[in-house]
């Protein structure tokens, strides 16, 4: 079975899947290999790890502060493959990755080594749709999915490559707001909307983040998404009281979205 295939796996389960983040190299670098152990522990579904750069655009303040001290913590792009493959044989990884870590390293380089490091597909926020349907030409050669992000202002048009590009492999990540990330205590007016939307037009499991800072919001994300994508909370977590405390929390959330069915749950191959 492929990283892809294992990704597209994680979503058949009748709840939500759970999809934690976590920042490369925060809190230290074997700090964030305890973070991602505690949320295997706590039964994530999928693990989001985000690449460290130097200008995080769609991150907020929290995202942004962690992402600053795992680049004083020495994070770069061989220890977050590093950090991915003790990971990957037990759960499918995403990377969090800014189009410019890829373009340095060389999008082939790159593919190749994140194929070889187990890692599932790619989140790349700042990469605009149109050339997200020519690299992932590329990235399904090596096993590897891009996974495009949908928002508010998405358009049907935009819509309609996106579904392109995620049709083979993936899914797609709907931010639940025009805006950076950073935790919220209920689901954003309009997310519902934008999940029911996306759905409607893609072939492909729909995740929701951006913002899910609650066990009521995430319940409420997990009765329209197929998968739940939690980031600033368990970063805030995790500065407060280490991996422990976000792996308690996040065992919380998993259990809260047990029962909670979708109404289309996706089960398409």
């Amino acid at each position: 079975m492929t990283g892809r295939e294992d990704l597209r796996a994680a979503f058949s389960e009748e709840r939500a899947a759970i999809m934690p983040y976590l920042t490369a190299g925060y809190p230290t670098l074997d700090g964030a290999r305890e973070v991602g152990e505690a949320y295997i522990a706590a039964g994530a579904d999928v693990v989001e790890i985000g690449v460290p750069f130097s200008d995080p655009l769609a991150d907020g303040p929290t995202i942004q502060g962690t992402t600053t001290q795992a680049l004083r913590n020495g994070a770069n792009v061989d220890y977050c493959l590093d950090l991915a493959s003790g990971l990957s044989r037990r759960v499918p990884v995403v990377f969090l990755v800014y189009y410019n870590s890829i373009f340095a390293r060389g999008a082939g380089r790159f593919f190749a080594d994140a194929a070889e490091a187990g890692i599932s597909g790619l989140v790349v926020p700042d990469l605009p749709v149109d050339e997200a349907a020519k690299m992932s030409e590329v990235s399904l050669e090596r096993g590897v999915a891009i996974c495009p992000l949908a928002a508010p202002t998405t358009t049907e048009a935009r819509l309609a490559t996106i579904g392109a590009v995620t049709s083979k492999a993936g899914f797609v990540y709907c931010v639940s707001v025009s805006g950076v990330t950073g935790a919220r205590e209920a689901l954003p007016p309009g997310a519902v909307a934008l999940l029911r939307r996306v759905r409607s037009a893609v072939e492909a499991p729909v995740a929701l983040g951006f913002g899910i800072g609650s066990e009521a919001a995430a319940v409420e994300a997990a009765a329209e998404a197929d998968g739940v994508i939690i980031g600033s909370k368990l970063m805030q977590l995790v500065g407060e009281g280490g991996p422990e405390k976000a792996g308690e929390w996040l065992r919380g959330v998993r259990e809260a979205v047990v029962g909670v069915p979708r109404p289309d749950a996706w089960a398409r191959t």
